[in-house]
């Protein structure tokens, strides 16, 4: 039907139905998000959603910079290698009476050891600003989304050092609600834990003294 022709319609059925008014609704926008945002889980799923995509984009950068790389694959292999020659020599002291040559070798076995892994640290640490500056963005922005609302119910009343942190930025004094900053944080470490394990790029088992190790007592 043309244009012209609707006011001669509208006329028409005035003439028939004087009382009457024709109201043409107007279009209303899919109810589809409102759907979704009234459901009850719908800002800790959307929370845990925005972890794992997190932890996703982190792990990629990481791959992107490290894991990918000779220098990374040699180290871990090397600490590989370091760690089983170790557990053997180990195994192997204890069931005979250790002479000073096998402990001298056990030790030079752990230094090689700790100094792998702290190169791997190092060589780690440059992805990590990218990492870290990542994670700031999103924090930011889930900050802004999810500032003031609670997010979560705790099964139970925590601790008072805990509470501090999961009541971060709420009102009211129930001691079960649960803020964005304590959730984001629970599904960031158990979300990037598990998705590097199932990736394969968690740390190998030596590898495990980082930036600083503990001193030697030993060396004392």
């Amino acid at each position: 039907m043309l244009p012209s022709e609707l006011p001669r319609e509208n006329s028409t059925f005035s003439s028939f139905f004087p009382h009457a008014s024709l109201t043409l609704a107007p279009t209303t926008p899919m109810a589809t998000p409102q759907l979704f945002s009234s459901f009850k889980y719908y800002d800790s799923l959307t929370l845990v959603a925005i972890s794992l995509c997190t932890a996703v984009v982190c792990e990629a950068i990481s791959w992107l910079l490290i894991y990918r790389t000779n220098s990374y694959k040699s180290l871990r292999s090397s600490i590989d290698k370091a760690s089983k020659k170790l557990e053997t020599m180990k195994t192997e002291s204890s069931a005979k009476i250790a002479k000073k040559s096998k402990t001298k070798k056990m030790d030079r076995v752990e230094t090689s050891l700790k100094e792998s892994s702290r190169d791997l640290s190092l060589f780690k640490f440059k992805s990590g600003a990218v990492v870290a500056l990542v994670l700031f963005v999103v924090f930011g922005l889930l900050n802004s989304l999810f500032e003031g609302k609670v997010v979560a119910k705790l099964p139970f009343a925590p601790f008072r050092i805990v509470m501090k942190m999961s009541h971060r930025g709420l009102n009211g004094d129930d001691p079960t609600d649960c803020s964005m900053a304590f959730l984001y944080f629970l599904c960031s470490i158990s979300i990037r834990t598990n998705l590097q394990k199932f990736l394969g790029f968690s740390p190998p088992r030596g590898a495990s003294a980082g930036l600083f190790p503990m001193p030697d007592p030993k060396t004392n």
